[in-house]
């Protein structure tokens, strides 16, 4: 199993990008000229922005080549958008570029160490710019706690050492006001929890599939492996996700989000 599957993401592209729309409306810049899109997957997000700000040049910034080449089959290259593959943490080391909105929906719970990550993200904004930030903000959510129960049985236990597989990650609202305040002019908080309606307990393991199960799916050997641990997901999720009496399931899902304004 290699790369990021833009199939597989966007399967759900519309309970995905929603927490985006409701990031990029809430942004205070009314005429941002600069925008970059970091983690911007198969494009979904960065659709969001250019519709924000038509009149932008839009930067959209992704560590996997498959969702780039998504993204630029979709939308090519032009003067006012263009797509770059990278990390987001190599990125902000390294580059000196400011932007009027540095933008990342569902993408940082992926990166390192958020307590140096986000002030260096913060220093890429242009003066009264800002830098908005959506995460999930449930990586203790029984959905979660379940795909570790599965790793850590008796069946699976040899295919994850301690400490393996690394997933992603989040704090809590307070963290990020605690290293953003000192150095912003202000600053927008807040957390939602979509409940989103799928069709069936597998269409939640067929959401996770493109996300938070990667880790542990990448870290066997064979299809056929994988296939037997989405089961053993499948039936420890059956219990909790019974079908709804007129159709479908419930999936709750809590997102953080952020909005911070440069001086």
């Amino acid at each position: 199993m290699s790369g990021w599957s833009p199939h597989q993401y966007l399967k759900f592209a519309g309970e995905r990008t929603r927490p985006c729309h409701d990031l990029a409306e809430r942004i205070a810049v009314a005429d941002a000229r600069q925008v970059i899109d970091l983690g911007c997957g198969p494009g979904n997000s960065t659709a969001v922005l250019r519709a924000r700000w038509p009149h932008a040049q839009i930067t959209g910034l992704d560590s996997s080549p498959e969702m780039i080449e998504r993204a630029r089959r979709e939308w090519p290259d032009t003067d006012r958008q263009h797509w770059l593959t990278a990390g987001i943490a190599e990125w902000a080391a390294q580059a000196d570029a400011q932007f009027d909105v540095v933008f990342s929906n569902a993408a940082l719970q992926w990166v390192d160490d958020h307590a140096r990550l986000y002030p260096d993200l913060f220093l890429h904004v242009a003066p009264g710019g800002a830098f908005a930030v959506q995460i999930p903000g449930n990586i203790d959510a029984l959905p979660h706690r379940l795909m570790r129960e599965v790793a850590a049985s008796p069946a699976w236990s040899r295919f994850f050492p301690p400490g393996q597989p690394c997933e992603w990650h989040h704090h809590e609202i307070e963290f990020y006001y605690d290293i953003l305040a000192s150095t912003a002019a202000r600053l927008d908080l807040w957390a939602t929890e979509y409940l989103h309606i799928l069709a069936d307990v597998e269409a939640i393991v067929e959401w996770y599939r493109a996300t938070g199960l990667r880790p542990f799916l990448e870290a066997l050997e064979t299809d056929a492996e994988r296939e037997r641990f989405m089961a053993d997901y499948l039936a420890m999720l059956r219990p909790h996700f019974a079908p709804r009496p007129a159709g479908g399931v419930l999936f709750p899902f809590r997102r953080l989000f952020l909005i911070a304004y440069r001086k």
